[in-house]
């Protein structure tokens, strides 16, 4: 048994069945099916515009593809194998609705550039709609923030600890990240908002189109000035791949401290009910699923951008069949996206709660106000250097006596340097410490304030 051709007579014989079902993108690419009906309704005026076709046969083919967006929508239009790809599909779908004339769609086109124009018109209304998830997630983090000013968490460099902050300077840093993911979608969006609608195969076409009228029809930005470029250019995919790559980079480093912060060792946070799971045969447990499986999805994102760029590494002008891969990751790597956007913002705004007593005391326990002690003796007139090697003999001589540097009587400090008077233990207490880094894009109280007020601004804009 044969698959009936969908090809010219140039062809004697159809192609092998596996061969048919390898061949064809129907099963994945059915997802542009609104886009590709949109950029041929596009096409389909700009024929009649320029009297390629008459004006009546344009309005047959925008209606009849209309309705075929109609019974797609209501289930009826379910294309199968056969049709090899959503192109053929709706062409097929709509030369039964409006006879001959639905064999005219085609003209002064090629499948090369139609497909191009479809990923775009859906690949920008993706960006659109990842950057508004980005906004919710960046407004959770806002509101917890604001909520915890003063609340003080460790910080770490290496996993150690190193100085205390602000809880909302920690989540502020966040904001930032998304902030930049929102922004570079912006960009990306320049590119992919560029239509290649006229291009052809390769080489444009011996008709008078028009395809500044097509661009301005489907809100292109501008069009391609080289066909060539027009019809194999995936730089705007490999681009939102980055992009998608960057914001789960930034999810899941979030997602892993939320591990760490839910661990017994660390108990910064509970883990709620309804964003949590347990055991199958220990009762005591209650798992961090949602930023495991983030952090665990992150990898596929990073596979489909990698995929895309060994695709298009050796690749000659123009098309070739190799791009037809381009389509699925970029469809999971949207739909993945947005699943982990929704996820972790359901996550912190619901499903977590910062441990303020911890917290509190989790900033008492150790050494990380080391560094202020420094700065306390450089503020006296102690070159800095000096000052740091003292410490660091304290830090040592008080690890050895079981002593935090709150503990050293006032006799001990003066033993070490005479410049250390009774203010030592304001200057090194959390809050303190915290609050004296006030220099711009720091930690310190007012710089938050301020930092939440220029967030707050970012987001309503």
């Amino acid at each position: 048994m044969t698959e009936t051709s969908t090809w010219s007579q140039r062809f004697e014989s159809a192609l092998h069945p596996a061969i048919a079902s390898f061949n064809a993108s129907i099963s994945f690419d059915i997802e542009l099916i609104e886009y590709d009906i949109t950029g041929s309704q596009a096409h389909a005026k700009m024929l009649a515009h320029t009297g390629i076709i008459s004006p009546e046969e344009g309005e047959k083919l925008v209606t009849g593809l209309e309705q075929i967006l109609q019974e797609y929508q209501q289930g009826t239009f379910q294309p199968g194998i056969d049709a090899e790809d959503v192109h053929f599909a709706v062409e097929t779908r709509l030369t039964e609705i409006v006879g001959d004339v639905g064999k005219k769609l085609h003209t002064a086109r090629s499948r090369n550039d139609q497909v191009g124009t479809d990923t775009r018109l859906y690949l920008r209304e993706q960006i659109q709609q990842i950057r508004q998830y980005l906004r919710a997630f960046q407004s959770i983090l806002l509101e917890i923030a604001e909520k915890n000013v003063e609340t003080l968490i460790p910080g770490y460099t290496h996993l150690q600890r190193a100085q205390p902050v602000s809880l909302a300077h920690h989540l502020l840093a966040y904001f930032q990240m998304a902030q930049r993911d929102w922004e570079r979608l912006g960009d990306v969006y320049k590119r992919v908002n560029i239509s290649p609608l006229g291009c052809g195969a390769l080489a444009g076409t011996t008709f008078p189109i028009d395809r500044h009228y097509t661009a301005q029809l489907l809100d292109f930005d501008s069009i391609y000035a080289n066909s060539l470029d027009g019809v194999s250019d995936r730089d705007f995919a490999i681009e939102f791949l980055c992009a998608a790559s960057m914001i789960m980079v930034h999810l899941s480093r979030l997602s892993e401290e939320v591990i760490l912060w839910s661990s017994e060792e660390f108990r910064f946070v509970s883990l709620k009910d309804s964003c949590a799971t347990g055991s199958s045969i220990m009762p005591q447990k209650k798992n961090p699923d949602v930023p495991e499986l983030v952090r665990g999805k992150t990898g596929r994102v990073f596979g489909h951008l990698q995929a895309m760029l060994v695709i298009m590494k050796g690749l000659p002008l123009a098309y070739n069949k190799d791009l037809q891969e381009d389509k699925e990751g970029i469809f999971d790597s949207v739909n993945t996206v947005k699943a982990c956007l929704e996820a972790m913002t359901i996550l912190m705004g619901e499903g977590l709660e910062f441990r303020q007593q911890r917290l509190a005391e989790a900033v008492t326990e150790d050494f990380s106000n080391a560094t202020d002690v420094a700065d306390y003796l450089a503020a006296k007139g102690v070159p800095f250097r000096e000052a740091y090697n003292l410490v660091g003999k304290v830090v040592k001589t008080s690890i050895a006596a079981g002593k935090l540097l709150k503990d050293l009587t006032i006799e001990e400090w003066q033993e070490i340097h005479p410049a250390f008077d009774t203010d030592i233990y304001e200057a090194i207490s959390p809050r303190q410490v915290v609050s004296a880094r006030n220099s711009y894009g720091g930690t310190g109280f007012n710089q938050i304030k301020q930092a939440l007020l220029d967030a707050r601004s970012q987001i309503t804009e």
